[in-house]
């Protein structure tokens, strides 16, 4: 992910939804679900279509697929952080989290296309209350 931090910067923000406390269970999911829902708006509004979302297959999950207009889809990582500490949002999507989201990748490509069609795999990173679009964060042959 290193090659996409650069680009941070260059990169669409937004306001995000307001949170204090991402720790405890049931709300920790619907908070999740709120950023998910505001990363979704933005990638509309970036004309990108939606194709899916939480996608759960063994050993990993992908949190929303878009399609571009030329046909890509694109894998998107939806991470969000009460705190800066360690890092903040988008450098907690290491290198682990980066395999599982591959393998689902596999598995979501397996499941819904005949033809393997061209992918990438984005980050949306909510950090300190704003929306940060990661594209191209990391590639399928980095892991």
């Amino acid at each position: 992910m290193c090659h996409a931090a650069a680009r941070a910067r260059d990169h669409a923000r937004d306001a995000a939804p307001r949170s204090h406390n991402f720790s405890d269970g049931a709300r920790s999911k619907s908070v999740g679900a709120a950023f998910e829902a505001h990363a979704l708006t933005f990638l509309q509004r970036q004309r990108l279509r939606f194709v899916a979302r939480n996608f759960v297959c063994r050993g990993g999950e992908i949190d929303l697929v878009m399609r571009e207009p030329d046909g890509a889809l694109v894998f998107v990582e939806v991470r969000a952080r009460a705190h800066g500490g360690y890092g903040g949002a988008a450098a907690s999507v290491v290198w682990q989290k980066q395999q599982r989201i591959v393998r689902a990748a596999q598995h979501f490509l397996l499941a819904h296309h005949g033809a393997m069609p061209a992918c990438r795999f984005d980050v949306i990173a909510f950090e300190r209350g704003r929306l940060v679009w990661l594209r191209d964060a990391f590639r399928a042959d980095d892991c």
